[in-house]
């Protein structure tokens, strides 16, 4: 799957994103309209926190997420993945005073949260995830690029042995080589002992899948 911001002419519902210290003036101001609702739900803005925000006619207008403490986001990267799981799907935008690194992180978690294995659900699409417009002050395609490659990986660990191989993870690299137009290669069977990789090679022969080292990029080429 990839990595993908909603399209920027939809129409979105806000997320506001409000650290512990925060939650009194975001009550008093623009919370102002859900500030009993959410007192009654014992909402503190922890980190990863998630309030629905009902509009007047019973519709949903947003949503509220605790951004934390400064301690709990020192202990605990990309807290606010956890609400943006929990969103609606649908397209969303940031209502935030984040800047920087801690903006940055925030998209990122966004992305990261928007991962599916579905390979083995055939007829049983995923419900589609909560999308989130490109903001502004941070470098987008540099995270979307930073989540597709843990989508990858996240993909070849969730495929059983059965279902990757050697001959399947060398079709996978062989790929992103290709996308990118990197040079690929591998070392097979009784290369592995002339390019000095003994260990690789005695692992690959008590398996009858054939087992050995990828190269990638600059370096030498090779196949197992």
């Amino acid at each position: 799957m990839h990595a993908a911001y909603a399209d920027p002419s939809a129409p979105s519902l806000p997320l506001h994103i409000v650290a512990a210290h925060d939650l009194a003036a975001f009550l008093d101001g623009a919370g102002a309209p859900w500030a009993v609702w959410l007192r009654a739900t014992g909402f503190e803005a922890g980190l990863g926190e998630l309030r629905l925000l009902p509009a007047p006619d019973g519709s949903l207008a947003g949503a509220v997420a605790g951004h934390g403490s400064a301690k709990a986001r020192q202990r605990q990267r990309f807290g606010l993945a956890k609400a943006v799981g929990a969103l609606p799907g649908g397209t969303w935008h940031l209502e935030h005073a984040l800047t920087g690194a801690d903006l940055s992180e925030a998209v990122l978690a966004w992305l990261l949260s928007s991962y599916r294995f579905t390979r083995y659900r055939p007829g049983k699409p995923a419900p589609g995830p909560a999308r989130l417009k490109e903001p502004q002050q941070v470098d987008a395609p540099r995270l979307a690029a930073m989540a597709e490659a843990e989508f990858l990986t996240r993909d070849l660990i969730n495929t059983p042995a059965q279902d990757m191989g050697p001959a399947e993870l060398e079709a996978a690299m062989a790929a992103l080589a290709s996308r990118f137009g990197a040079k690929f290669g591998a070392t097979v069977g009784e290369e592995l002992l002339e390019q000095n990789f003994p260990m690789i090679h005695a692992v690959g022969r008590a398996s009858p899948a054939r087992r050995g080292f990828w190269s990638c990029g600059g370096a030498r080429p090779g196949r197992a």
